[in-house]
């Protein structure tokens, strides 16, 4: 049991602060997002289910635009390309399967 506050982040792109919990599955992110941050396109293996918990996140996913605003939430495939900007600061959490290896913080 931990609570997120005493979850070690890092930042994963300018910007974009995570938190991350590792189950033998999947990953679990929570991202603190400053307002104007891009996160340039990129893909990876993962499916991501991405559900906005504060602010407005545009995204465009897969070549089509879209603005995910609190309570929205979105799956993107795995190796499917996706950016987004915040267009506020936004908290996002994010699943991942299977594990992201490469949030893990030591």
């Amino acid at each position: 049991m931990q609570h997120l506050n005493d979850i070690k982040g890092k930042e994963i792109v300018p910007g974009y602060f995570g938190r991350f919990v590792h189950g033998d599955k999947l990953t679990l992110s929570i991202v603190d997002i400053k307002k104007g941050s891009p996160l340039p396109e990129h893909k990876h293996p993962h499916e991501q289910v991405t559900f906005i918990l504060e602010g407005e996140l545009e995204m465009v996913i897969g070549g089509e635009k879209m603005v995910l605003t609190q309570g929205m939430t979105h799956v993107i495939p795995g190796n499917v390309p996706h950016s987004a900007i915040a267009l506020t600061d936004c908290r996002v959490l994010d699943a991942f399967s299977p594990v992201r290896d490469d949030y893990r913080v030591d």
